[in-house]
């Protein structure tokens, strides 16, 4: 999921509207903006789909005010429908405000079961509406002693913003797994999932949102308070690797730079002998790139991918599985033909994308495909927000090294280690790797219930 918000800055919800494209990647099953006018009056719009099917007959027009928030997002099973499609709005007797979130609770449900006794009806399956609900049941009378008081009920890896008529909250989790940043916009404040959304608003980049704080921003300025002492910078591995786009820059390392880096690494523990490197794209592009440079190999665009395929609705039968992965890359036929390939991607989760991929390339006359992931064997599900499947789906979680490179046909295969993957982030000294290694930098809660 993505999030943006600004405070202060003319024609709002235009301007969150062009953020919210730059964050696309993010989510791509629903979205929504939010604003408040001078007088405190909501005004909301949301839907399904991309933000170029919602936003299509003037929406942005009805949706007045300097201060507002918007978000993509991409659902689950638990997650879907409109009534999901975040921000959500609540009233409150202490004053209206809206929520919005990227990233995941892991203690949700023994939340939801501990307010569901003292007698809360939930409307959605998202966890904003969790956070929201604590908010109102907290005992201060201070807004920001509510939200101190309800984050530090909630573990996972999590972005959280709060808007009310006069202010924003800006929430980002203890240990720093979710990003989340703020930049200055014409006098006024914008923050985001990520800063390549400042760059089409046309905002400045400030800083990082630290883990364990909250920013307050209202027309006092930006004022800092720390909820939790207990911090520390464990940022998603896989959002230097896969999710974030790679003109973004994350506490302090942009991720086009960690991918290159990562890529010349693995051409140092995974050599082979070939004649081209060719990325998947678009997250194994920069990590091909580093690849090539580290290994000498000449970097080629042997794949295409299609710019102008949307979703798609197919039915999922075998034949038209067959096609899915033909709608989105083409390899070059006069490229590869004939060539040893060293074929480098981001990550592998089930592998039945990187078997379809392996194939059109044979078809397309490589003589042979070696392949080599910018990432650790993905052997555990993550619990913070990237859906990385469950324990028996992921293609390593069971399976060594060569029983990997046969599901998938490669002629060979090789990983990323999980220190490398460390050492190519140059701002987190420790990102969270808990997908590749099992150690979790916070409880899961699975089977615990909630006492009284």
């Amino acid at each position: 999921m993505g999030v943006l918000a600004v405070y202060g800055v003319k024609n709002a919800s235009k301007r969150i509207y062009y953020g919210l494209h730059n964050l696309q990647h993010r989510g791509q099953e629903g979205g929504g903006i939010a604003t408040f006018d001078a007088t405190g009056k909501y005004y909301h719009y949301r839907g399904l789909g991309l933000l170029s099917e919602i936003f299509t007959n003037g929406e942005l027009d009805h949706l007045p005010g300097e201060m507002g928030m918007g978000s993509v997002k991409y659902a689950n099973d638990a997650q879907g429908g409109i009534e999901n499609v975040e921000p959500l709005f609540f009233h409150h007797r202490g004053g209206d405000f809206a929520v919005a979130a990227d990233g995941n609770v892991v203690n949700a449900r023994q939340i939801q079961d501990y307010l569901e006794k003292r007698g809360t009806i939930f409307q959605t399956g998202v966890h904003s509406e969790i956070l929201a609900h604590l908010i109102k049941k907290s005992a201060g009378e201070d807004r920001i002693v509510n939200i101190t008081k309800a984050l530090n009920m909630m573990e996972g890896g999590f972005a959280f913003i709060i808007m009310t008529p006069s202010r924003i909250y800006a929430c980002r989790d203890k240990h720093g797994i979710k990003p989340l940043c703020v930049g200055e916009l014409d006098g006024g404040y914008v923050v985001s999932s990520e800063s390549c959304a400042f760059d089409i608003m046309g905002a400045k980049f400030l800083r990082d949102v630290a883990p364990g704080e909250i920013l307050s921003l209202d027309a006092h300025g930006m004022r800092s308070t720390t909820y939790s002492h207990y911090s520390k910078h464990r940022m998603c591995a896989m959002e230097y690797i896969y999710f974030a786009r790679p003109d973004s820059d994350i506490d302090g390392c942009n991720v086009h730079a960690y991918r290159k880096e990562a890529g010349r690494r693995l051409a140092h523990e995974c050599p082979v002998d070939a004649d081209l490197v060719v990325g998947v794209p678009e997250s194994g592009s920069s990590a091909a790139m580093g690849y090539a440079e580290g290994s000498g190999i000449p970097y080629e665009m042997g794949l295409i991918k299609h710019k102008y395929v949307g979703r798609t609705f197919i039915e999922p039968t075998q034949s038209m599985r067959e096609l899915g992965v033909k709608l989105k890359l083409s390899p070059v036929q006069s490229i590869v033909k004939g060539k040893r390939i060293v074929m480098v991607d981001d990550s592998i989760v089930r592998g039945t994308t990187s078997l379809k991929i392996i194939k059109l390339l044979r078809e397309a006359g490589a003589k042979e495909v070696h392949v080599r992931i910018a990432s650790p064997m993905m052997r555990f599900p993550c619990h913070y927000g990237v859906d990385t499947s469950t324990l028996e789906e992921l293609l390593c979680s069971h399976r060594t090294l060569e029983e990997a490179c046969k599901v998938i046909g490669a002629d060979s295969l090789g990983y990323l280690s999980p220190e490398s993957t460390r050492d190519s982030c140059f701002g987190c000294a420790d990102p969270c790797q808990a997908c590749f290694t099992g150690e979790y930098p916070t409880l899961l809660y699975d089977d615990q219930n909630c006492e009284d």
